[in-house]
């Protein structure tokens, strides 16, 4: 499956492209068996289509490995506030509830990045979050 690519958000034109931070936000989620992909997947397109009218949200990307049952995101914020305040939100907030059990494993890596630097590479947030899986 394609990576769905990166897309402007509600808060990308809110501040001319080199003012200051923002911070990026990267994961990797596996579920426990093909059989639960098709559903992760299904409510992963609910909560793309949350993400992109968030407020605070500079832009983000999918990326989904269905047979290694392993999905990706990756979002840039104009602040964490921002980030966390989504995080809180519904449908979000229910998904992840809901989802949790069919969890296998799950990472995360926060970092800054100059938006200037926007949108951040696949390359980069993968690297990131291999090193956060192997304890680096």
């Amino acid at each position: 499956m394609p990576t769905i690519p990166w897309m402007p958000g509600a808060a990308a034109g809110a501040a001319p492209a080199d003012a200051g931070q923002a911070v990026v936000m990267a994961s990797k989620l596996q579920v426990t068996s093909l059989l639960h992909v098709p559903r992760f997947f299904l409510l992963s397109l609910v909560v793309w289509k949350q993400v992109r009218s968030a407020p605070g949200v500079i832009g983000a990307s999918l990326r989904a490995e269905p047979l290694k049952k392993t999905f990706w995101t990756l979002s840039a914020w104009s602040d964490q506030e921002s980030l966390d305040r989504f995080s809180r939100s519904d449908p979000h907030a229910r998904i992840v509830g809901r989802l949790r059990k069919v969890m296998d494993r799950s990472v995360f890596v926060f970092y800054p990045v100059g938006r200037e630097e926007l949108p951040v590479a696949w390359d980069d947030a993968v690297a990131r979050l291999v090193d956060k899986e192997a304890g680096r």
